[in-house]
């Protein structure tokens, strides 16, 4: 998808199969937020930046009456999340979450792991807010782990003399997310009783490379897009030797990368 910054996702094709080689980790923070949501028999459900759609299909299963619309931009997560469509119960459609408007209220909206690629997405978190219905949940969850090494790495290459001419842009900003409390306010300010909370996964694992496996289907996808195949060969080489360093195979043979999630639910009067 060709886009240009900012936008919701980094550029370049999305490839699901890859970002489902840790779809059990990935799944995870979606259903800690959601066991918050406290909605009983929503009418309408909509999940903004869907993604390939398997964990949009599961908000139809856990509210069965519900019609569970599921957003997202890039074509290849889309043509991955039909499998997933349910006739009058679970639908897919191209769109951007900064424009997106709804039809009708919302009875529940969740957005997973997609608003760190919104530089200033406080302001859609207030719009988001105002189209709930009455009695409305909106559930966002955010990676908070751009200080970390696996961000930060990449960032200090992003700058480095040999790249900073092609990659200054595509560095891992570490303000791309807000602390727990500024969610909380957004939310509050909005009209919203808040409920926010931050969790760290110790995520265990296993084979060669393999936080550079997880972060190649997330945050280098931004800057891989701006090279060529043998100037990203060597951004690569670099940054999974660094990456080594940073996060050491253990003597079992496993890898540990800690990973820093925030999450808020804001529930709107009745």
């Amino acid at each position: 998808m060709a886009v240009s910054p900012p936008h919701p996702r980094p550029p370049g094709t999305w490839d699901p199969a890859a970002y489902l080689g840790f779809a059990g980790e990935r799944a995870r923070p979606f259903a800690d937020l959601l066991a918050r949501v406290r909605a009983a028999a929503p009418r309408v459900v909509v999940d903004l930046g869907c993604g390939e759609g398997a964990l949009t299909a599961s908000l139809a299963q856990r509210w069965p009456t519900a019609r569970v619309t599921g957003i997202d931009r890039s074509p290849e997560m889309l043509d991955a999340a039909a499998a997933h469509a349910v006739p009058n119960r679970v639908a897919f459609a191209p769109g951007d979450v900064r424009d997106w408007q709804p039809d009708e209220p919302v009875d529940v909206l969740v957005s997973n792991a997609v608003l760190h690629w919104v530089p200033g997405h406080e302001r859609l978190l207030t719009r988001w807010a105002g189209q709930l219905a009455p009695g409305g949940e909106l559930a966002v969850q955010v990676p908070g782990n751009f200080r970390e090494p696996t961000h930060a790495l990449l960032a200090g290459l992003c700058a480095t003399p040999r790249w900073a001419g092609r990659l200054a842009g595509a560095a891992p900003r570490p303000d791309a997310v807000a602390e727990p409390a500024g969610y909380l306010d957004v939310l509050t300010a909005a009209g919203l009783a808040a409920d926010v909370w931050e969790t760290t996964y110790l995520h265990v694992l296993t084979g060669e490379d393999p936080v550079l496996r997880w972060v190649t289907s997330t945050v280098l996808r931004q800057a891989l897009a701006l090279l060529g195949p043998t100037e990203a060969a060597a951004l690569t080489e670099e940054y999974a030797a660094a990456l080594r360093e940073a996060y050491p195979r253990r003597p079992d043979g496993t890898t540990l990368l800690p990973f820093r999630r925030v999450f808020a639910v804001g529930s709107r009067p009745a």
